[in-house]
């Protein structure tokens, strides 16, 4: 950044890294991508929460979607910003969240209060997984749940969603950030 009160004290090329560099320089605010190899954006966000540091976190992203927004404040993050918002709206929103206030990208902040996610988080992890094209057995592995559990949780997420089958109801849930 070309900003003379700004510093920038450190780089990571994934979510885990970011984590180690929050922990050893102790920024006073990180600005992360959503979408990272190891963690993403909003993982980071809340294993900062969970760890108890002071760095705030500002997600910066290309992802317009009111449901990533809702999450990312949810885990923790106090910005939310779109990656084409002009230098200086970064800028002033790293030294507003610096100065202890938030910085929300104002379009998408006003879309946020009509869309509520649906969802329950052992759903979207059960979508998460149908998306990626798991069946029921395997998403039962993996969550250590029985099929039959994995078929509630996929039959409430498609009436909620209002989606014919699973497969529609996870790129809609996708769509609109809530995965």
């Amino acid at each position: 950044m070309l900003e003379d009160d700004i510093r920038v004290a450190g780089t990571a090329r994934d979510g885990e890294e970011a984590v180690r560099l929050v922990e050893a320089l102790r920024p006073d605010v990180l600005l992360t991508d959503i979408e990272m190899p190891t963690m993403t954006g909003l993982e980071v966000a809340e294993e900062v929460r969970r760890r108890g540091l002071a760095t705030r976190v500002v997600i910066l992203t290309t992802f317009a979607r009111t449901g990533y927004l809702r999450r990312a404040l949810d885990a923790g993050a106090v910005g939310y910003l779109l990656k084409d918002a002009p230098a200086s709206t970064l800028a002033q929103a790293v030294r507003d969240v610096h100065a202890g206030g938030r910085a929300v990208d104002p379009h998408l902040a006003a879309n946020a209060w009509g869309e509520p996610d649906p969802l329950t988080d052992r759903e979207r992890q059960v979508l998460r997984l149908a998306g990626d094209g798991l069946g029921n057995g395997e998403i039962a592995g993996q969550l250590h749940l029985s099929e039959g559990t994995v078929r509630n949780y996929l039959s409430n997420a498609m009436h909620k969603l209002g989606a014919s089958n699973r497969g529609a109801a996870a790129r809609q849930a996708q769509d609109r950030g809530w995965l």
